[in-house]
């Protein structure tokens, strides 16, 4: 597992360990689409999956069983010509430890991608600036995955690759593109990294991650403190919403963790239940009845 990631990195470089960061699913579905040629999506897909899982992103080694378990699922809603009109929903995960469990680190869905592709282009990508949209917003979301991931393994750890985010989000200021424009909306691309990298979160990113390395990483061995501990950092998440109402970066993260917050405080103490339910139905109002189920159990 990567706890000792930094060390293990720089004992890769020294090897030559190459290894790719992503083991990610690619999906191109296309259901939506009629009387169009199905095998320029299905080349698509190869593409994409190849040009994700294939290039290094970053300068760490990941050994084969590191590799970051993700999906990006593109929903294809028109072709003109060669433009397509898609949607990309991003989800990524990671392993817990001692357990065959694994937590949802990030899942996001985007509603602004659209790019141009014939089939069999090559998909190629110049991070300083814009030539390719399809290429861009993958890669932007590889490094949004692999800061997640880091995040979740050491303070602030991922922040080399969220700056590799940033700087393609800064390369695509000037391009006529959907979902990259600085404040053209509070939930597009720009604004999910200027949340992340912003000063007023970073005590969320150091919640993120207590909450997988000193939360679920030591429930298997004592569920109680690990919960403790979760339940602690709660607070965190209320306060950065109030500072920052319907903050992205605090939305993007219930949406990964709801299912599993609910499961964990099921089985919490009274005073801990109470708690939860009352700051995430805070944070979170149009979940209240679902947070509402931690304490019928």
């Amino acid at each position: 597992m990567r706890y000792c990631i930094l060390l293990l990195s720089f004992i890769g470089l020294f090897l030559g360990a190459q290894a790719q960061e992503l083991n990610c699913n690619v999906q191109v579905n296309s259901e939506q689409i009629q009387g169009t040629n199905k095998s320029v999506f299905n080349t698509l897909q190869k593409s994409m999956s190849e040009f994700i899982n294939n290039r290094k992103w970053s300068e760490m080694s990941y050994a084969n069983t590191e590799r970051i378990e993700c999906t990006m699922n593109i929903i294809v809603k028109k072709v003109e010509d060669d433009l397509f009109t898609t949607e990309i929903q991003v989800q990524s995960r990671r392993p817990i430890f001692n357990t065959t469990y694994y937590s949802t680190l990030f899942n996001f869905k985007d509603n602004s991608y659209t790019f141009n592709y014939k089939e069999f282009d090559q998909l190629e990508l110049n991070e300083n600036t814009i030539t390719s949209n399809l290429t861009a917003v993958l890669a932007y979301y590889a490094h949004i995955i692999i800061g997640y991931d880091m995040d979740s393994y050491s303070r602030l750890g991922g922040t080399l690759a969220f700056q590799s985010a940033e700087n393609i989000v800064n390369a695509a200021q000037g391009a006529s593109l959907d979902g990259w424009k600085a404040f053209e909306n509070s939930r597009n691309r720009y604004a999910l990294i200027n949340n992340i990298l912003d000063e007023a979160f970073k005590k969320y990113r150091n919640y993120f991650y207590e909450y997988h390395r000193l939360g679920l990483d030591e429930m298997s061995s004592n569920a109680a403190n690990g919960r403790a501990r979760i339940a602690a950092g709660l607070p965190i998440l209320r306060d950065a919403n109030r500072a920052r109402p319907s903050a992205i970066v605090i939305s993007s993260f219930l949406d990964a963790k709801n299912d599993e917050l609910i499961n964990i405080f099921s089985k919490a103490t009274t005073k801990e239940k109470t708690d939860a339910v009352e700051v995430l139905s805070d944070v979170n109002p149009t979940q209240t009845n679902r947070y509402e189920q931690i304490l019928k159990n």
